[in-house]
């Protein structure tokens, strides 16, 4: 059996992140996997990703970095409990002083962090191999 095509976007643009959006929804990841890196520009969050693309019913090990970050602002994460999980529903951009604005990753439950960045350059890729999981993510209608 052929092992799985890890994955890898690259967004520039709106149309890009709406591809790696996708790609990401269904994510779950612990708060502790939210690194920012005010001297770098940079946020990254590690998680487990449901592959979408795949056969079904499998989760990779993937990454999301964020580049030319300015502001980071969280709302509704409880930012001081490392270990509570988190479900990536989808990242938004909203234009602000082109080619700049805000990314926004929305979590089910209502929770989300806000990015201010100088424009969109965000990196998806997966890291691990994929594995069974039993669960296919649901979405209410």
């Amino acid at each position: 059996m052929a092992q799985a095509q890890p994955l890898r976007l690259l967004a520039q643009d709106e149309a890009d992140l709406a591809v790696l959006s996708a790609a990401a929804q269904d994510a779950v990841l612990k708060v502790g996997d939210i690194q920012f890196e005010a001297a770098a520009r940079r946020l990254t969050l590690a998680f487990n990703r449901y592959r979408w693309e795949g056969a079904g019913r499998q989760r990779v090990r993937a990454a999301l970095q964020i580049a030319g970050v300015l502001k980071v602002e969280a709302r509704r994460i409880r930012r001081n409990a490392p270990d509570a999980v988190l479900q990536l529903l989808a990242i938004t951009f909203e234009a602000g002083e082109a080619p700049g604005g805000v990314l926004t990753l929305s979590f089910a439950g209502g929770g989300d962090v806000r990015v201010e960045v100088e424009c969109i350059e965000a990196v998806l890729a997966d890291v691990s191999q994929p594995w069974p999981t039993p669960r296919t993510p649901e979405h209410e209608a």
